[in-house]
């Protein structure tokens, strides 16, 4: 760039940090802000387009329009060529705009036929702020370096507002990460927890955006750019076993690093006149523009690793965003997303979590569920806003977030937080009874595990044993397969944590949404659907006997429970049976004692096993109705597809005869029956589950009180005499029926 472009650049940010440091109101910094670059750009015309709410854009600023227009001219998103710029996140720069498409001529700006514009985006790390607009009578593009330079102008303005530099009397911005911010997701766990942000991953944010000595600028960004360099190198050298995909995924990540056009294109910023930090940000924001657009979408998922990436490289230079050891009072995680390796080193400390990402299927979502803390996820923008410390309500019910919440908001919050509390404690008065109906059905309450900081819920919940214990949190959690010592161990510690009450284990349960981080992930293009559960164990049988082999040695000699997942047909079962029996087999010539009583079942998630032949029902030991994946199925509607997902009601006379089929041919034979899932945790479908017949329902611990309180306070017969009318009645569902009826009796 010439030297002349250079010194123009660096006196205008110069010009630009004197005017921010002076103490004045918002409007005025932006005033002075827009006089400064229509001079120095020699344009006639300076404007500072700002974002009013997410699709209106306001004038707050302008150097040749009629003052009288401020905060009086407004557009939507898209609308005009300051509309574009703002939706496309790109510049805009033309000769002649009156007949660029979309052109806008707005007379109540007083404003003449200006032929030249310039539109640049004011935007940070994703976060469209505004439009920076300068506008010439004269027909000319700007030049490129001058578009370079508004570019690095704007990015300071993006820095500005992000510290709240147009804050004031008529100035069109609220000081950011201080105003009350709902955020509306998804449900994964219900539950309301009130408490302070701590987030995963902290932002950073830059204090210095323009340089006072770009020399010292340049070094600490190449000394800052170094250390991530050798920070990179040892964390590959300390994974030198993963896999060659996973060594595949390292190299990139160093690549970017090490790219000398990333490093030219900083090194060039700060020669303009921009701090370290915000010259690793203009181009992370630039990147992320590019990226995200790409119609390639292994460039897009490249966008990560450049975050990731510039975020490490921030904190290096600011020395903000590295988290301590210790948690603040009643913490609420906060994250774009998180795996269950990470999510379990915070242990059960945590109050809540809310998610950017994340799925209601997830390992991440079951843990919070077996620590019964409330979860939002989708909750989308929520790490750019939040900072840590910040007060946020957690409301699982409804899949909201209230960071920053004003009083009247925090009160009600913290009204239903009591009520819950007295609900609860309403519950503990009926833990030690049974879940006996009026006309003298018991259910038995079992409860959903997959952790050891599970089973002390098993006094505390009331539930009579553990219906459903997930077994490949332990794979998860590791960067190798564990061995037979560790598992057989761990099961032990299970089973001695129970006491005595019945231990349901399900075999290992991969694929989906569970991928071993040591195994190869399949690219398939409907994984729910696809190499999974039961089909891995039989594929890859050595780690299943393994897994079964630990299992026996875990009872030592006691009863035994073993259920095989998404068993789809009676073959299968049959083959996965053969496996127990070779294992067993194999014990006895170790000369290990035998389980005294083994109960081999299976969990029925797929419609086609309930259509199987009389024999399975006679010979599986028990079946475990795994209603998540058996519903999804059912309709057709893929559960982590939010569209299609809440569609379908489980209380649907079609899904609920379904059921009751199932429950009609496991009476038959005979044959122990339960259901496991969300659905069984929610009072009145477990009530119409029980109507219809299944004795058992697993769900996670806090849902046994409710269950258990509504169970003894009803007549299941009459119940089914609900559901049998509403079902000829041509209902859509039994839900309202029911619930209606519930009115008069509890």
């Amino acid at each position: 760039m010439p030297d002349r472009i250079e010194t123009e650049s660096r006196k205008l940010l110069g010009r630009l940090r004197d005017a921010l440091a002076e103490s004045s109101e918002g409007q005025a910094r932006l005033d002075k802000v827009v006089g400064l670059i229509a001079s120095s750009m020699r344009a006639e015309v300076c404007s500072i387009y700002l974002f009013r709410d997410a699709e209106t854009l306001e004038l707050c600023a302008t150097e040749g329009l009629d003052a009288a227009s401020v905060h009086q001219t407004r557009m939507r998103m898209g609308e005009g060529l300051v509309g574009r710029t703002a939706k496309s996140r790109s510049v805009i720069n033309t000769a002649d705009a009156p007949n660029e498409r979309g052109f806008r001529y707005m007379p109540e700006t007083g404003e003449e036929r200006y032929s030249s514009f310039c539109g640049i985006p004011i935007q940070r790390l994703g976060d469209a702020l505004g439009v920076l607009v300068v506008q010439s009578k004269a027909a000319r593009e700007f030049s490129p370096d001058e578009v370079y330079a508004l570019e690095v102008v704007a990015m300071v303005l993006a820095e500005m507002t992000e510290l709240g530099a147009f804050v004031g009397e008529g100035a069109a911005l609220s000081a950011r990460h201080t105003q009350p911010v709902l955020f509306k997701g998804t449900i994964a766990q219900e539950g309301a927890s009130e408490g302070n942000v701590y987030l995963h991953e902290p932002r950073v944010v830059v204090t210095n955006p323009i340089s006072d000595d770009p020399d010292i600028e340049l070094a600490r960004l190449r000394s800052g750019v170094e250390t991530l360099r050798v920070g990179l190198d040892d964390l590959l050298s300390g994974n030198a076993n993963t896999d060659a995909e996973q060594k595949k995924v390292f190299e990139a990540y160093r690549m970017f690093a090490n790219s000398r056009s990333w490093l030219a294109r900083m090194e060039a910023d700060v020669g303009n006149g921009l701090s370290a930090e915000a010259a690793v940000e203009k181009e992370q924001s630039l990147a992320r523009t590019r990226l995200s657009a790409a119609g390639d979408a292994y460039m897009r998922e490249r966008l990560s690793d450049l975050d990731d990436l510039s975020n490490r490289l921030l904190r290096i230079l600011t020395g903000q965003g590295a988290n301590t050891d210790e948690l603040p009072e009643n913490p609420i995680l906060v994250a774009k997303n998180i795996g269950p390796g990470e999510l379990l080193e915070y242990g059960k400390a945590l109050k809540g979590i809310v998610l950017e990402e994340g799925s209601v299927g997830s390992h991440a979502t079951i843990v919070a569920r077996a620590w019964a803390i409330p979860l939002v996820i989708n909750a989308k923008g929520i790490t750019r806003e939040a900072l840590n410390g910040d007060t946020i309500l957690v409301d699982g019910e409804q899949g909201i977030a209230h960071l920053r919440p004003d009083e009247d908001v925090q009160a009600a919050f913290k009204d239903k937080i009591a009520m819950q509390t007295r609900a609860q404690e309403r519950y503990t008065s009926i833990r030690d009874l049974p879940a006996q109906s009026k006309c003298g059905t018991v259910t038995a309450l079992q409860m959903n595990a997959g952790l050891m900081a599970d089973l002390p819920s098993l006094d505390g919940s009331g539930a009579e044993g553990v219906g459903l214990f997930r077994t490949e949190l332990q794979f998860l959690v590791r960067n190798k397969m564990p061995q037979r010592a560790e598992l057989s161990t761990l099961y032990r510690r299970v089973l001695d944590a129970a006491k005595g009450k019945p231990v349901a284990f399900r075999t290992l349960d991969i694929g989906s949404d569970k991928v071993l981080p040591y195994m190869k992930a399949n690219d398939e293009p409907n994984p729910a659907m696809g190499w999974r559960a039961i089909r891995v164990g039989l594929d890859k049988p050595g780690v299943l006997r393994m897994q079964l082999q630990a299992l026996i040695r875990a009872a030592n000699g006691g009863p035994l429970s073993v259920m095989f997942p998404f068993i789809a047909q009676y073959d299968e079962f049959k083959q996965a049976k053969a496996e127990m029996d070779k294992a067993m087999a194999r014990e006895t010539i170790l000369g290990h004692p035998l389980p005294s009583k083994l109960r081999v079942g299976a969990m029925l998630e797929t419609p086609s096993l309930a259509f199987a032949p009389d024999a399975f029902f006679e010979e599986v030991d028990f079946i475990s109705v795994g209603g998540n994946d058996l519903k999804q199925f059912f309709y057709a509607a893929d559960r982590e597809n939010e569209r299609v997902r809440k569609r379908y009601d489980t209380l649907n006379p079609a899904f609920l005869t379904f059921l009751k089929s199932i429950a009609d041919r496991c009476a038959k034979y005979d044959t122990p029956l339960s259901f496991c899932g969300e659905d069984a945790g929610r009072p009145i479908e477990a009530l119409c589950f029980a109507a219809i017949g299944f004795k058992t329902l697993s769900m996670r611990p806090a849902s046994v009180g409710p269950v258990k309180h509504l169970l003894r306070r009803v007549d299941l017969n009459e119940v089914r005499e609900i559901i049998d009318a509403s079902i000829t009645a041509g209902d859509s569902s039994v839900r309202r029926a029911v619930a209606d009826w519930l009115v008069y009796q509890v």
